[in-house]
């Protein structure tokens, strides 16, 4: 028979010790600590410091940092809005996921790295995982495809994401833009037309062509989603369609300049 993989959630919580400590407090504190510092910097003598405890108290609630991770973790994953399905249409709750979960982990990029190296099976992510489960079904997914769909849904979000936070963290924080926009104009010097491409197509913001690349990237998957169902393409369904509280004003490209590519992603009806 095959043991159950080592985890924090398959271990009793327990109770709170006289000093009154919580594993909630434990985990804001993490979390807070992750937000300020990075992954590199958590460690238990640190997050015992920021609670004004010592170390070994921690080890009460949690057995090492890899349990103290798995937790905040799932804490990330109870930030991500996504409707009840069977009260909004599937590729609306799509969209609502796809956007919070881009602004979750922007917000708390030390998640993004712990995707695929601990397993999300906390409360929040099972709780997320079965709305997405019962949205594919609504849809008309069955059987297998099911978890494909949802997985084609993750995989574009990650893919978007990913690079961003690797890029950032390797640069130390901002990235130079401008730098990086006169390297190509040097490098593509045999290439005139695709210089002038990059000059006239790729928003000077990089806000706005993040946001942009996302919208029509999700609209292209949702139509494939579609079209594997025999539906209709969504006719323009992203961000400008869905807002949700997580939603950024800045970003939502009924803000932003359009060419003749993008203009179907934020058009509406």
């Amino acid at each position: 028979m095959t043991e159950p993989i080592s985890t924090v959630w398959l271990r009793p919580t327990r109770p709170p010790r006289t000093s009154g400590l919580t594993r909630d407090q434990i985990v804001a504190a993490t979390v807070e600590l992750l937000d300020a510092q990075g992954l590199d910097a958590l460690s238990m003598r640190k997050l015992g410091a920021r609670l004004n405890a010592g170390a070994t108290s921690l080890y009460w609630y949690v057995a090492n940092k890899h349990e103290l991770l798995e937790l905040a973790l799932d804490e990330m994953w109870g930030l991500v809005e996504m409707p009840e399905p069977e009260s909004r249409e599937w590729r609306e709750v799509f969209t609502t996921f796809a956007y919070s979960l881009r602004t979750t982990l922007r917000t708390h990029p030390w998640a993004a790295t712990l995707l695929g190296r601990l397993p999300s099976i906390g409360p929040n992510a099972l709780a997320l995982t079965d709305r997405m489960r019962r949205s594919c079904l609504r849809a008309g997914f069955a059987g297998q495809d099911v978890y494909l769909a949802a997985g084609v849904l993750m995989s574009f979000i990650l893919g978007q994401i990913l690079p961003e936070m690797s890029y950032r963290r390797d640069a130390g924080g901002e990235i130079d833009h401008d730098a990086i926009r006169a390297s190509v104009d040097r490098l593509a010097a045999d290439y005139p037309q695709l210089r002038a491409d990059y000059r006239d197509t790729v928003p000077a913001d990089p806000e706005v062509a993040r946001a942009l690349a996302f919208d029509f990237g999700l609209v292209c998957v949702l139509d494939g989603l579609a079209a594997r169902l025999g539906l209709p393409p969504t006719g323009g369904l992203g961000l400008a369609h869905t807002e949700h509280p997580g939603t950024d004003r800045t970003t939502n490209p009924d803000r932003l300049p359009r060419n003749d590519t993008q203009r179907h992603t934020a058009q509406r009806g």
